[in-house]
């Protein structure tokens, strides 16, 4: 091998560990991120938001609404915690309350984008298939 490749394979090698070590450290920052993102995906391509908001508008934001105070109340009472962030003193179950209602939020702007730019999921039918005429089954 000559010297000119192995400067090349050892330059490819320590390109291959930066690479790994930016990689590593890209991972550790965006991983605590990983729920909130899995949140909007669900949001914005799961959820048929057409169907939601009528029946948000008819009254269904009052069981939201009872959800995420259960759910603040639910979370203080196994994680009590009066300081979420250092420095910032909050009351145990206002914080708690605060971000159920930001991921609430964030679920309604989600639904926002999705009509905004006119992104819908795929239409999933429960209903059995139709009886085909002409075949019977024999049991």
């Amino acid at each position: 091998m000559s010297e000119a490749s192995l400067e090349l394979l050892s330059s490819f090698v320590a390109f291959l560990a930066q690479l790994a070590n930016f990689l590593g450290l890209l991972g550790r920052k965006l991983l605590p991120w990983l729920p909130v993102l899995a949140w909007c995906a669900w949001w914005l391509w799961c959820a048929d938001w057409k169907k939601a908001w009528p029946i948000l508008a008819r009254g269904g934001w009052v069981p939201v609404v009872l959800f995420i105070l259960a759910a603040a109340l639910a979370w203080s009472r196994i994680f009590p915690s009066s300081e979420p962030f250092p420095g910032l003193r909050l009351p145990n179950f206002w914080w708690q309350v605060g971000a159920c209602s930001g991921l609430a939020l964030l679920a309604l702007f989600c639904g926002y984008l999705q009509g905004r730019f006119s992104w819908a999921p795929a239409e999933v039918s429960f209903d059995p298939p139709a009886a085909e005429e002409g075949h019977h089954e024999h049991h």
